[in-house]
């Protein structure tokens, strides 16, 4: 007849790996039908119910006890085979264990090991928050592997960090890569001129193999964690490593690539990374891209073409606009698109959340943007002058430019406005000779603008055919004469003005610090907290590595741990 023994060891603590290969050995006992090895929490508790091995010992367990329970086809066998846990877990043996001293505490691993820049803590995710924040406190970048660490703290800690020019990677971050040496899950792929920054795991594993497969290599994979993109989170991890990457010398070319972000952290990860100096390839999972590239952004859809792209894209320095940005006053900061074609209008809206956190218009894409007054412009618009508020009594601007003339003059004397983007439409039907009247009003905008101390951008993005009767060269020419910056396909004239409105309006990130190249630019030295395998990685790789032989603080007891954080504090 079958039994079920269980043993519980109050406030032993032993890395999940020990535990799976204590329930390993003790399967492979002879007469073992089953056995469990885990914490007894709840939610463990549960699993060892639905398995048939809850005894009733097992179910009086706390969550700090360990709780070792088998069934097996006699009593006897069973208690035979709990008499040999103690065996089972001395033939654990690793280099972790065969360190000559197993410091105890992370700040006698830091004594020991004073060069080192990293943690690597995957402690169970309710002590890891408060281990992490310590390493924090001893100036370590983080690696955290742990899960079921709350939102809260994960803001609390990345916010730390960010003050003090140090990476928080995670919680539940399986996959990273520094300088040639893999953290957590990693692959060993060559080293080369693409950076990553990823929020999850196995993606940036998939990138990093494509790549390698694809003749390329890596210079740093930074994991963010699959939260980090979350609204709350505010994308920290990422934009730190964007950056840090964006300095780094031997980075030429940068991956972002994550599962659907927040909407909000999606567009505003786009207006980051315009800032950077370098190519970007984004891959949102999941998310519908405005073009495969605006500015130095090039949108891949799937983890394999995200690798295509950053292999084949050249590094070249971001092209900055022709004009230089120290003319233009101080007041001048936004953009005033005046546009004839609904669809031009509308995907020059889509290409310009690339760059900015919103535009008004008549026809927004977003109903909080919509102008109160189509007839009066606020901070960037782009006004569709061909919607049918303006076109009732008159001709279409296609036709006919005089309120379009009218409407650039009046953006033109604005001390705010910085930039007019025109779209001018030829073809039979049309105005027969556009670029005559716009050319004047341009040429007298820009002098108006120069006579007040301002400088004015005019962008003409021109829609036409070699055989049209209008003459695209000479349209074209007749632009470029009055001054204007001509363009002929949407994304290039969005990217030259998104250039040009990015600088003007930088973002806020006084609460991130610069983080520093050197952890980067160094051999890995690392402290491990937590599981062994990763302290075997690390080593095995070649890696400076010290080993915590970490407990959790008293016995795993919450209200004792409460109260020792108290005094501490």
């Amino acid at each position: 007849m079958t039994t079920t023994s269980s043993e519980i060891r109050t406030g032993a603590y032993y890395d999940s790996v020990i535990l799976m290969q204590l329930q390993k050995g003790l399967l492979a006992l002879s007469g073992v039908l089953d056995a469990g090895v885990m914490m007894g929490t709840p939610a463990n508790k549960e699993v060892l119910a639905q398995s048939d091995l809850l005894s009733p010992a097992a179910e009086a367990a706390m969550p700090e006890d360990l709780i070792i329970t088998v069934r097996a086809e006699s009593e006897i066998l069973a208690q035979e085979a709990l008499a040999q846990v103690s065996e089972l877990l001395k033939r654990r043996r690793s280099p972790a264990a065969a360190q000559d001293f197993r410091p105890r505490s992370l700040e006698m691993a830091v004594r020991m090991h004073p060069d080192a820049q990293w943690a690597l803590v995957s402690v169970p995710g309710r002590h890891a928050a408060g281990v992490a924040r310590q390493a924090l406190e001893l100036g370590k970048h983080i690696f955290l592997y742990s899960d079921n660490v709350s939102l809260e703290d994960e803001i609390a800690l990345k916010q730390s960090a960010a003050q003090k020019g140090l990476l928080v990677m995670g919680p539940d971050c399986g996959t990273a890569a520094i300088n040639g040496t893999g953290l957590g899950f990693a692959n060993r792929t060559r080293r080369g001129n693409i950076g990553i920054v990823a929020a999850s795991g196995t993606g940036l594993q998939a990138i990093m193999v494509a790549i390698d497969d694809l003749g390329g290599g890596v210079t740093h994979a930074i994991g963010t964690g699959g939260r980090d993109l979350q609204a709350q989170v505010g994308a920290i991890t990422a934009r730190q490593g964007l950056s840090l990457l964006d300095n780094d010398p031997d980075t030429q070319v940068i991956v972002l690539a994550s599962k659907p972000p927040s909407p909000v952290v999606a567009a505003q990860l786009m207006q980051f990374t315009q800032t950077l100096r370098k190519p970007v390839v984004v891959n949102f999972l999941g998310y519908a891209p405005p073009a495969r590239q605006i500015g130095n952004l090039h949108f891949a859809l799937t983890l394999h073409e995200t690798a295509e792209l950053a292999v084949g894209v050249q590094h070249t320095a971001r092209r900055a606009p022709t004009k230089s940005q120290s003319t233009f006053a101080a007041s001048q900061r936004y953009l005033r698109g005046l546009f004839s074609g609904g669809t031009l209008a509308y995907e020059t809206l889509l290409l310009l959340r690339a760059f900015t956190g919103g535009v008004y218009s008549n026809a927004p894409l977003d109903a909080a943007y919509r102008l109160p007054d189509s007839a009066i412009s606020q901070e960037h618009t782009i006004v569709d002058l061909g919607e049918d508020e303006f076109t009732v009594g008159r001709l279409h601007p296609m036709m006919d430019n005089d309120l379009r003339l009218r409407r650039l003059q009046q953006e033109a004397a604005d001390p705010e406005t910085a930039v007019i983007l025109l779209d001018v439409v030829l073809g039979d039907g049309a105005h027969p000779d556009p670029a005559a009247e716009l050319g004047q009003a341009i040429a007298a905008a820009k002098t108006a603008a120069r006579s007040a101390g301002r400088q004015l951008e005019v962008v003409a993005l021109v829609l036409g055919s070699e055989n049209d009767p209008q003459d695209v060269a000479a349209q074209i020419e007749q632009l470029r004469r009055a001054g204007a910056h001509v363009e002929t396909r949407t994304e290039a004239a969005t990217s030259y003005v998104g250039q040009i409105i990015t600088t003007l309006n930088p973002s806020a990130d006084g609460d991130i610090a610069p983080v520093a190249l050197n952890a980067f630019t160094r051999p890995l030295d690392a402290i491990n907290i937590g599981l062994e395998s990763f302290y075997e990685s690390l080593t095995g790789q070649g890696a400076a590595a010290i080993h915590v032989d970490w407990r959790p603080p008293a016995q795993g007891n919450q209200k004792l741990m409460s109260i020792l954080a108290k005094m501490e504090s």
